[in-house]
């Protein structure tokens, strides 16, 4: 019986003589299904690209652990016992010591503006490369020197750099609040200045950095923020980042020094929890697209069973089980749930490919941090998606197909 059943689903399917109102309902049907999913994937592979592109702009300039000291000063003394330490415990590839502090440069024009300031070892100084930073320069190098210039060299970002309208070979003036002094007689602050030349300038296509992060040799740094020989913390590059929580509880149980661990996710876990309910709640909004295409396939399998009532009838004297009649419209609604399914896949994945490849749709990178929308699929969430809507679309049709072998072969042949 079953190539019997699936022609006469499959007839039913299509427009009967005269008459157009059952196709193009199918189409409708298949449509909402097609919507539904297509959907789902674009936006859930929308989301797992947000996290992905923040994840890595994020830790392009920020290690997998930053180990840092107790209290306000944010001042690490005796670091380099630390940081022997830490380069011998399990899951660590690299330390490095660092100075982050906050200032003012100022261009040769008398132009001024915030800006982080950082220090790090000079690139080629061995185990120092524990994040990608230098590997984004655009313009010269982490090397913080210029040929025939005796003053420190800079890195600045891209948009600070064009900000300041300082490029490789000009001349800034850093402005700091450590170490200040007062001038007897006014009593008025005298700010730190600092000259130094642009070196290099980096872009990570991450807002934050290309638009306020400066960086400088650790030894100049050291002196500009008033640490004298100490530094701010060590970054920490581990084997695996997946693995930093697990190396970040290490180093607090084997480190007896006034110091804590913190890794990547720790640092950023509202930024990423938030990014979680948001993708959380966009499923379960699109998903209800699936459930309303559920109900449209109820409704048209509702109305073929009310409209082949005489049919059904006809195959029932002829000897047809009702067992049988409940898989004409199970088959039915089924094409019409894996149909959909299918080409929302295929229609959600080109959308996503092209989204991708192509950069489609800019974003203003001073509000969103990424300059274009980024899509990532996993095959995870794809499966899932698919499994969803053919058990959805399954069970529409339990109704409309009980409801049709439930009927009597004389009542329905009966039936006008």
């Amino acid at each position: 019986m079953t190539r019997l059943e699936l022609s006469i689903a499959w007839r039913y399917l299509r427009s009967r003589r005269g008459s157009r109102l059952l196709s193009l309902i199918s189409v409708i049907a298949i449509g909402g299904v097609l919507v539904g999913v297509s959907a789902l994937i674009v936006i859930m592979g929308v989301m797992n690209g947000l996290q992905r592109d923040l994840r890595e702009k994020i830790l392009v300039g920020s290690p997998d652990i930053h180990v840092l000291p107790y209290g306000d000063g944010m001042r690490m003394a005796g670091w380099r016992e630390v940081r022997a330490e830490v380069v011998t415990t399990a899951g660590v590839v690299r330390a490095a010591p660092f100075v982050s502090t906050q200032g003012m440069v100022r261009n040769l024009s008398g132009y001024m503006t915030g800006t982080q300031v950082v220090g790090i070892y000079p690139e080629g100084t061995p185990g120092s490369d524990v994040t990608t930073i230098r590997s984004h320069a655009m313009l010269g190098d982490f090397r913080f020197t210029r040929d025939s210039v005796t003053l420190p060299g800079a890195v600045l970002g891209k948009f600070l750099a064009s900000k300041l309208n300082a490029f490789p070979g000009d001349t800034i003036v850093l402005v700091g609040a450590a170490g200040l002094d007062m001038n007897a007689s006014t009593g008025a602050i005298i700010p730190r200045l600092d000259s130094a030349v642009v070196s290099g300038v980096f872009e990570t296509g991450m807002y934050e950095y290309d638009n306020a992060y400066l960086y400088l040799d650790l030894s100049v740094a050291q002196r500009f923020a008033g640490l004298g020989d100490d530094v701010t913390g060590i970054e920490v590059r581990t084997v695996d980042r997946w693995q930093a929580p697990a190396v970040a509880d290490s180093l607090r149980a084997r480190l007896k020094a006034p110091v804590r661990a913190v890794d990547w996710q720790e640092q950023n876990r509202s930024l990423f929890q938030a990014l979680k309910l948001e993708r959380l709640g966009m499923g379960v909004i699109l998903l209800l697209i699936v459930v309303v295409a559920a109900f449209n396939i109820v409704s048209t399998l509702t109305m073929v069973v009310s409209d082949k009532t005489r049919e059904i009838g006809i195959l029932r004297a002829m000897g047809m089980p009702a067992t049988s009649i409940r898989r004409i419209f199970l088959y039915q609604g089924m094409v019409v749930g894996g149909v959909g399914t299918a080409a929302g896949l295929v229609l959600g994945l080109l959308v996503s490919v092209l989204l991708e490849r192509y950069r489609l749709i800019s974003l203003d990178p001073s509000v969103y941090f990424i300059d274009h929308l980024p899509v990532a699929i996993q095959f995870t969430d794809v499966a899932l998606i698919a499994g969803a809507s053919l058990a959805i679309t399954a069970l529409a049709t339990l109704y409309p197909a009980a409801q049709a072998a439930r009927l009597y072969p004389v009542e329905a042949i009966r039936h006008e």
